[in-house]
């Protein structure tokens, strides 16, 4: 199964548009999937006292996040969807790794960081409105290398669209046949 993350609040947005276009050929091909889609689940990215208390031993209290990690725990393939802001991530995004992807589910200690998930295909799809050397240093390394591959989500992927909102209707359009032809 595959799961996509969605992470934009505008359900009129270009990243809407490749969530759709995505979801359109999977819905054709008869694959599986579930979308996570942070906003409309209305999911709270900062962590509580209470949440941070039981972290280091797992605990969640949160259903919202045991769903999040059931959905994770079946997929084979994962799919990040997501704006460029300041040079990264948005917020909420951040605080789905910092909450889900917890110690005991998707990493251990045990004789040193260990990942748990087994999960061979990811793809990075983002918008930007202009390129920066920054963001790709922030994806490939960090969010690529550092994040996704120390859980065992591996074989990532980047796919970006640059000028999302100052370019031209044929590079949107280009974009969302190069994300249909990867994915």
């Amino acid at each position: 199964m595959v799961t996509i993350i969605f992470s934009h609040p505008w359900h009129g947005s270009f990243n809407k548009a490749i969530l759709d276009t995505i979801t359109a050929k999977f819905d054709k091909e008869n694959t599986p999937y579930e979308v996570i889609d942070l906003y409309k689940d209305e999911f709270n990215p900062v962590f509580t006292e209470e949440e941070l208390s039981g972290y280091s031993q797992g605990k969640i209290n949160d259903s919202l996040i045991l769903k999040y990690q059931q959905i994770i725990k079946i997929s084979d393939e994962i799919i990040f969807i997501f704006p460029n802001w300041w040079n990264t991530m948005p917020a909420i995004l951040k605080g789905f790794f910092d909450k889900v992807l917890q110690k005991g589910f998707a990493f251990d200690y045990e004789g040193g960081f260990n990942p748990l998930l087994k999960i061979d295909k990811s793809f990075v799809i983002t918008t930007s409105d202009k390129p920066s050397p920054n963001f790709s240093h922030t994806i490939e390394k960090c969010f690529i290398g550092d994040m996704l591959n120390s859980v065992g989500i591996r074989n990532g992927v980047w796919l970006s669209c640059v000028t999302t909102s100052t370019g031209t209707n044929e590079n949107r359009q280009q974009f969302l046949k190069k994300v249909e032809e990867a994915v």
